[in-house]
């Protein structure tokens, strides 16, 4: 376990990254996403997953989307298939679900993985700036508007907890 930390800690010091923005990511859609276009914004990362019992956290989600975006944030949906084979469905699948069961309006990207030998390098870079491995799906990373990280919240915290909403009404001012 402490080798992994130090191996992702020296990961993203080569990587001479400094911010999200640095990273590209590819849309649901399989198009070019690169982070630098949330520049200026307040970013909530989620590794998200379909069949997990913190899936229903889709919804609320979804409604600090839908009340914080015209103040500057954007929540962004990582869907990771490394807890539990939790989802196993294809970009398409998972977009259709998102939309059809929840009407998810917030950026979907590609599935990615967010742990172990083939992690993504914004995941790399992400926790190393958290301290950690990320252990399960919904786990939220919130960023603030020049990319950088502030908090790590576990899956058990609510979307809609005072908590998380807290630091993304300060993270907005």
């Amino acid at each position: 376990m402490r080798f992994l930390s130090i191996s992702l800690l020296t990961a993203s010091l080569l990587s001479g990254a400094s911010s999200i923005h640095e990273f590209s990511l590819k849309s649901i859609e399989g198009k070019a996403a690169p982070l630098a276009e949330y520049k200026g914004r307040v970013v909530l990362l989620v590794n998200v997953a379909s069949q997990c019992g913190y899936t229903p956290q889709y919804k609320g989600l979804e409604s600090i989307y839908r009340r914080f975006k015209d103040q500057g944030l954007v929540i962004v949906g990582l869907p990771a298939n490394n807890f539990g084979e939790q989802e196993p469905g294809t970009n398409a699948e998972i977009k259709d679900f998102c939309k059809r069961t929840y009407d998810v309006t917030f950026p979907m990207m590609s599935k990615v993985s967010v742990k172990g030998e083939d992690m993504i390098p914004l995941y790399q870079f992400l926790t190393a700036e958290t301290g950690g491995d990320i252990r399960w799906n919904f786990t939220k990373i919130l960023v603030d508007n020049r990319g950088k990280v502030m908090k790590r919240f576990e899956p058990n915290v609510d979307p809609e907890s005072p908590e998380l909403l807290t630091a993304i009404q300060e993270a907005l001012r």
